[in-house]
């Protein structure tokens, strides 16, 4: 077909988390030793044009919504050589710690909290 699978999308989702995450200093590593986990409870794709094999895309991630145990992030997948939007969607975490309990990052790691809500008011 010469399209990327539709499922490869949710890949490039995680990847853009990964890189905000890596880009305001604090990348799942050294989230996971804390210990805080942001396990997937929603993910959501819509498809506005396929990619091609070989087109260069970018990820645009940003924090959309912080809520009291959750975080959501969005993307848009652009096709580099022209800034078309192929994909937007967007995936939402609980904000757990290694046992999966709910944990309120405004009580426990306040540092952690700010730096995600300046990211999110910075976009």
């Amino acid at each position: 077909m010469g399209v990327a699978y539709h499922a490869n999308y949710l890949r490039w989702f995680e990847m853009g988390r990964s890189a905000l995450l890596r880009e305001i200093g604090f990348p799942y590593s050294e989230l996971e030793k804390i210990p805080i986990w942001l396990p997937l409870a929603q993910a959501h794709c819509d498809y506005k044009k396929p990619a091609h094999y070989d087109e260069i895309l970018e990820i645009v991630t940003h924090i959309s919504e912080m809520g009291h145990v959750s975080i959501v992030l969005s993307y848009d997948i652009v096709r580099k050589t022209d800034g078309e939007l192929l994909v937007a969607g967007y995936t939402r975490h609980g904000i757990t710690n290694d046992k999966l309990k709910p944990v309120s990052l405004k009580k426990a790691y306040p540092e952690l909290y700010q730096t995600l809500m300046t990211a999110m008011s910075e976009e």
